[in-house]
């Protein structure tokens, strides 16, 4: 009986503090340029993407930018804009502006933008700004909409773009190109199959 007692009280424990870091771990200094939530980026044409020919500022130009508090309410205008250093080796371009069309994600839209090795997705109320090298350092270090700490690394796999969190092994979350259509696999939504489009729906 005292082993099982001890057992629960290791776990309560181990709860206790997963729970304060998932949620109550301060946060990194806000770097994201003001410019960023100046205007309103939901009126943009994403067909029309920068031209990467290394003509502009490279990607280490740019601070990194991040949720604000735990959720924007207008779309922010684009992170990596001025930004025209040309993909590294092994990126899959992604950028655009995506939309869900399986039944799990019909109201997803995510907007992604890159350069040289870096990524940033903003979608749902979140912006994720990140290296894909593989480190927990140079990963997404921001919240979800629900103030929800996020900590992954990301790399590309033989074309797939992999999440792990906290930088464990397994992988979490995956954008993969196939076709026309951009694969998002999210734990609890599935496979969802995303389209290209040009602008974000009014509705």
């Amino acid at each position: 009986m005292k082993i099982i007692l001890r057992a629960v009280s290791g776990l309560a424990a181990l709860s206790v503090v997963a729970a304060g870091v998932l949620f109550l771990y301060p946060r990194p200094a806000d770097t994201t340029e003001a410019r960023v939530f100046a205007a309103d980026g939901s009126t943009l044409d994403y067909c029309k993407l920068p031209t990467l020919d290394g003509r502009g500022l490279n990607a280490d130009d740019i601070p990194k930018a991040y949720t604000p508090h735990c959720s924007w309410t207008r779309w922010p205008m684009p992170i990596l804009a001025n930004c025209t250093e040309p993909l590294a080796p092994g990126v899959v371009d992604l950028r655009g502006l995506w939309r869900g069309v399986t039944d799990a994600g019909t109201t997803h839209i995510e907007r992604i933008e890159q350069c040289g090795n870096r990524t940033v997705v903003t979608s749902a109320g979140i912006i994720h700004d990140f290296i894909t090298d593989g480190t927990l350092t140079n990963g997404a270090r921001d919240v979800h909409p629900n103030c929800m700490n996020v900590w992954a690394a990301i790399e590309w796999q033989d074309g797939v773009m992999n999440f792990r969190p906290f930088g464990l092994p397994m992988v979490l979350v995956s954008r993969d190109l196939q076709g026309e259509q951009l694969v998002w696999t999210y734990p609890s939504l599935g496979e969802v199959r995303m389209q290209r489009i040009c602008r974000i729906p009014t509705n």
